[in-house]
Protein backbone atom coordinates (compact mmCIF):
# COMPACT_ATOMS: atom_id res chain seq x y z
CA UNK A 1 0.00 0.00 0.00
CA UNK A 2 1.30 3.46 -0.91
CA UNK A 3 1.27 6.31 1.55
CA UNK A 4 -1.98 8.18 1.69
CA UNK A 5 -0.91 11.75 1.01
CA UNK A 6 -3.88 13.05 2.98
CA UNK A 7 -2.48 11.48 6.16
CA UNK A 8 -1.26 13.78 8.87
CA UNK A 9 1.16 12.59 11.51
CA UNK A 10 2.61 13.93 14.76
CA UNK A 11 6.23 14.99 15.00
CA UNK A 12 8.45 16.18 17.81
CA UNK A 13 9.25 19.89 17.44
CA UNK A 14 11.23 20.24 20.65
CA UNK A 15 12.54 17.60 23.03
CA UNK A 16 12.44 17.67 26.81
CA UNK A 17 13.16 15.83 30.04
CA UNK A 18 11.18 14.25 32.85
CA UNK A 19 11.96 12.27 35.97
CA UNK A 20 10.23 9.91 38.38
CA UNK A 21 11.43 8.17 41.55
CA UNK A 22 10.22 4.65 42.30
CA UNK A 23 11.39 2.93 45.53
CA UNK A 24 14.49 5.16 45.56
CA UNK A 25 15.39 4.29 41.93
CA UNK A 26 15.63 7.44 39.76
CA UNK A 27 14.32 7.22 36.21
CA UNK A 28 15.34 10.18 34.02
CA UNK A 29 13.75 10.39 30.56
CA UNK A 30 15.44 12.48 27.86
CA UNK A 31 13.45 12.97 24.65
CA UNK A 32 15.10 14.25 21.47
CA UNK A 33 14.06 14.93 17.88
CA UNK A 34 15.93 12.54 15.55
CA UNK A 35 15.27 12.32 11.82
CA UNK A 36 17.59 9.41 10.97
CA UNK A 37 18.72 6.19 12.62
CA UNK A 38 22.27 7.59 12.78
CA UNK A 39 21.02 10.64 14.73
CA UNK A 40 19.12 8.39 17.15
CA UNK A 41 22.13 6.11 17.70
CA UNK A 42 24.40 9.14 18.29
CA UNK A 43 21.89 10.57 20.79
CA UNK A 44 21.74 7.26 22.72
CA UNK A 45 25.57 7.17 22.88
CA UNK A 46 25.62 10.78 24.07
CA UNK A 47 23.21 9.92 26.93
CA UNK A 48 25.29 6.86 27.88
CA UNK A 49 28.36 9.12 28.18
CA UNK A 50 26.44 11.79 30.11
CA UNK A 51 24.99 9.24 32.54
CA UNK A 52 28.02 6.90 32.49
CA UNK A 53 27.60 6.07 36.19
CA UNK A 54 23.95 4.94 35.86
CA UNK A 55 22.97 1.27 36.05
CA UNK A 56 20.94 1.35 32.81
CA UNK A 57 20.32 3.67 29.83
CA UNK A 58 17.35 2.09 28.04
CA UNK A 59 16.19 3.48 24.72
CA UNK A 60 13.52 3.51 22.03
CA UNK A 61 12.99 5.46 18.82
CA UNK A 62 10.52 5.86 15.95
CA UNK A 63 11.80 7.28 12.64
CA UNK A 64 10.00 8.05 9.36
CA UNK A 65 6.68 9.64 8.39
CA UNK A 66 4.94 6.25 8.67
CA UNK A 67 7.01 5.18 11.68
CA UNK A 68 8.68 2.60 9.45
CA UNK A 69 11.84 2.32 11.57
CA UNK A 70 11.51 1.38 15.25
CA UNK A 71 14.15 0.11 17.68
CA UNK A 72 14.33 -0.42 21.40
CA UNK A 73 16.89 -1.65 23.95
CA UNK A 74 16.53 -2.93 27.52
CA UNK A 75 20.24 -2.17 28.20
CA UNK A 76 20.62 -4.92 30.78
CA UNK A 77 17.15 -4.74 32.35
CA UNK A 78 15.14 -8.01 32.20
CA UNK A 79 13.95 -8.62 28.64
CA UNK A 80 10.80 -6.70 27.69
CA UNK A 81 10.63 -4.59 30.87
CA UNK A 82 12.10 -1.32 29.53
CA UNK A 83 12.72 -0.72 25.83
CA UNK A 84 9.50 -2.31 24.57
CA UNK A 85 7.17 -0.49 27.01
CA UNK A 86 8.99 2.77 26.18
CA UNK A 87 8.48 2.15 22.46
CA UNK A 88 4.80 1.34 23.08
CA UNK A 89 4.31 4.81 24.61
CA UNK A 90 5.87 6.50 21.55
CA UNK A 91 3.78 4.40 19.15
CA UNK A 92 0.64 4.99 21.22
CA UNK A 93 1.20 8.76 20.99
CA UNK A 94 1.74 8.43 17.22
CA UNK A 95 4.80 10.71 17.28
CA UNK A 96 7.42 10.30 14.54
CA UNK A 97 11.13 11.21 14.40
CA UNK A 98 11.50 10.84 18.14
CA UNK A 99 14.01 9.08 20.37
CA UNK A 100 13.94 8.61 24.14
CA UNK A 101 16.53 7.39 26.62
CA UNK A 102 15.47 6.51 30.15
CA UNK A 103 18.39 6.49 32.58
CA UNK A 104 18.01 4.47 35.76
CA UNK A 105 19.99 5.04 38.91
CA UNK A 106 19.33 1.93 41.01
CA UNK A 107 17.96 2.65 44.46
CA UNK A 108 18.70 -0.72 46.06
CA UNK A 109 15.19 -2.22 45.84
CA UNK A 110 14.17 -4.57 43.02
CA UNK A 111 10.93 -3.44 41.40
CA UNK A 112 9.90 -6.72 39.78
CA UNK A 113 8.85 -7.10 36.15
CA UNK A 114 5.52 -5.25 36.45
CA UNK A 115 7.12 -2.48 38.50
CA UNK A 116 9.82 -1.94 35.90
CA UNK A 117 7.33 -1.80 33.02
CA UNK A 118 5.25 0.77 34.92
CA UNK A 119 8.29 2.87 35.88
CA UNK A 120 9.79 3.02 32.37
CA UNK A 121 6.36 3.74 30.86
CA UNK A 122 5.69 6.53 33.37
CA UNK A 123 9.15 8.06 32.89
CA UNK A 124 8.60 8.39 29.12
CA UNK A 125 5.19 10.02 29.75
CA UNK A 126 6.84 12.51 32.11
CA UNK A 127 9.47 13.31 29.47
CA UNK A 128 6.81 13.87 26.81
CA UNK A 129 4.99 16.39 29.05
CA UNK A 130 8.06 18.63 28.69
CA UNK A 131 8.12 18.36 24.86
CA UNK A 132 6.53 20.39 22.07
CA UNK A 133 4.66 18.28 19.54
CA UNK A 134 3.33 19.41 16.17
CA UNK A 135 1.34 17.90 13.36
CA UNK A 136 2.58 17.43 9.81
CA UNK A 137 -0.47 17.97 7.67
CA UNK A 138 -0.89 17.43 3.98
CA UNK A 139 -2.47 20.51 2.50
CA UNK A 140 -2.36 23.24 -0.06
CA UNK A 141 -1.23 26.83 -0.28
CA UNK A 142 -3.88 29.20 -1.62
CA UNK A 143 -3.56 32.75 -2.86
CA UNK A 144 -6.80 34.60 -2.13
CA UNK A 145 -7.61 37.98 -3.68
CA UNK A 146 -10.64 40.08 -2.82
CA UNK A 147 -11.78 43.66 -2.20
CA UNK A 148 -12.09 45.52 1.08
CA UNK A 149 -15.73 44.49 1.47
CA UNK A 150 -14.87 40.82 1.17
CA UNK A 151 -11.80 40.63 3.39
CA UNK A 152 -13.67 40.73 6.72
CA UNK A 153 -15.90 37.84 5.65
CA UNK A 154 -12.92 35.78 4.47
CA UNK A 155 -10.90 36.40 7.65
CA UNK A 156 -13.98 35.38 9.65
CA UNK A 157 -14.29 32.09 7.71
CA UNK A 158 -10.56 31.38 8.16
CA UNK A 159 -10.76 32.22 11.88
CA UNK A 160 -13.62 29.75 12.34
CA UNK A 161 -11.30 27.00 11.09
CA UNK A 162 -8.33 28.20 13.12
CA UNK A 163 -6.38 29.21 10.00
CA UNK A 164 -4.06 32.22 10.13
CA UNK A 165 -2.82 33.80 6.87
CA UNK A 166 0.86 33.21 6.11
CA UNK A 167 1.08 36.69 4.62
CA UNK A 168 -1.20 39.50 3.51
CA UNK A 169 -0.88 42.52 1.23
CA UNK A 170 -3.27 45.49 1.26
CA UNK A 171 -3.12 47.60 -1.92
CA UNK A 172 -6.15 48.68 -3.98
CA UNK A 173 -7.29 45.08 -3.36
CA UNK A 174 -6.36 42.58 -0.65
CA UNK A 175 -4.38 39.39 -1.18
CA UNK A 176 -3.70 36.65 1.35
CA UNK A 177 -1.65 33.48 1.35
CA UNK A 178 -2.97 30.65 3.48
CA UNK A 179 -2.14 27.00 4.13
CA UNK A 180 -5.10 24.73 4.66
CA UNK A 181 -5.56 20.99 5.16
CA UNK A 182 -6.24 19.28 1.82
CA UNK A 183 -9.57 17.89 3.01
CA UNK A 184 -10.88 21.41 3.74
CA UNK A 185 -10.03 22.94 0.36
CA UNK A 186 -13.32 22.30 -1.48
CA UNK A 187 -15.64 23.38 1.34
CA UNK A 188 -13.61 26.50 2.23
CA UNK A 189 -13.43 27.69 -1.40
CA UNK A 190 -17.20 27.23 -1.72
CA UNK A 191 -17.83 29.19 1.51
CA UNK A 192 -15.54 32.06 0.42
CA UNK A 193 -17.27 32.36 -2.97
CA UNK A 194 -20.71 32.39 -1.32
CA UNK A 195 -19.70 34.88 1.41
CA UNK A 196 -18.28 37.39 -1.09
CA UNK A 197 -20.96 36.83 -3.77
CA UNK A 198 -18.21 35.58 -6.08
CA UNK A 199 -15.92 38.59 -5.56
CA UNK A 200 -12.91 36.48 -4.72
CA UNK A 201 -10.05 35.01 -6.73
CA UNK A 202 -8.62 31.74 -5.42
CA UNK A 203 -5.45 30.28 -6.86
CA UNK A 204 -3.84 27.05 -5.67
CA UNK A 205 -0.12 27.78 -5.55
CA UNK A 206 1.24 24.56 -4.09
CA UNK A 207 0.55 21.22 -2.42
CA UNK A 208 2.77 20.42 0.54
CA UNK A 209 3.26 19.00 4.01
CA UNK A 210 3.32 21.74 6.61
CA UNK A 211 3.71 21.91 10.39
CA UNK A 212 0.65 22.72 12.45
CA UNK A 213 1.38 23.28 16.15
CA UNK A 214 -0.87 21.30 18.46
Amino acid sequence: MGENRMDSYRILLEGGEGEIVEKKSRFIATVRKCETEAEAVAFIEEMKKKYWDARHNCSAFVIGSRGELTRCSDDGEPSGTAGRPMLEVLLGEGIRNIAVVVTRYFGGTLLGTGGLVRAYTQAVKEGLKDCTVGKMRYGCELEIGTDYNGIGKILYLLGQRGIEPQSSAYTDTVSLQVRIPAEEEASLCKEMIEATSGKVKIKKVNELYYIDKE
